[in-house]
């Protein structure tokens, strides 16, 4: 209800110069442009020049896929395709910015953690090194190494 004790018309039947759809749509629009820019695909207002920092990003894809969420079955199809589209560019441009910068960009991507061994020369035991053996990473190490795929 708003503040007349009324309910407020369903999304369908909002007029598309509703100042609530305009205010959606610039909130979408502004954090839509904030991921871009620290994923450097929009130069830096002050500085100029692009900047990445995905985990700036990050926080801003979140926020629209937050948005979606949150909003469900409550935008009208106008919204609902900038939202969706909105997050589409910008988890792209997310992939393609972690694979320029080497970082994994979805789970199971992982670096490996020690390089792969090397062949036994001729005549040399295999697994008698003069180094310890190393342990294997756990399940719980594993789990910690964590990406968030876009």
């Amino acid at each position: 209800m708003n503040a007349s004790g009324t309910n407020p018309p369903p999304p369908a039947a909002r007029p598309a110069g509703d100042p609530q759809s305009a205010l959606f749509t610039g909130l979408v629009l502004q954090q839509t442009q904030m991921a871009m820019m620290f994923l450097g695909q929009i130069p830096h207002p002050e500085k100029g020049e692009p900047i990445k920092d995905l985990e700036g990003a990050s926080l801003f894809i979140d926020t629209l896929e937050m948005l979606q969420a949150k909003t469900k079955g409550n935008l009208g199809p106008q919204e609902e395709a900038l939202l969706k589209q909105s997050l589409m560019s910008a988890r792209m441009a997310f992939v393609e910015a972690s694979r320029e910068s080497g970082a994994p960009s979805a789970p199971g991507t992982q670096q490996p953690a020690s390089p792969p061994a090397k062949e036994p020369e001729s005549g040399e035991v295999p697994g008698a090194s003069d180094a310890p053996p190393t342990a294997a990473p756990s399940d719980d190490e594993a789990r910690k190494k964590f990406v968030k795929k876009y």
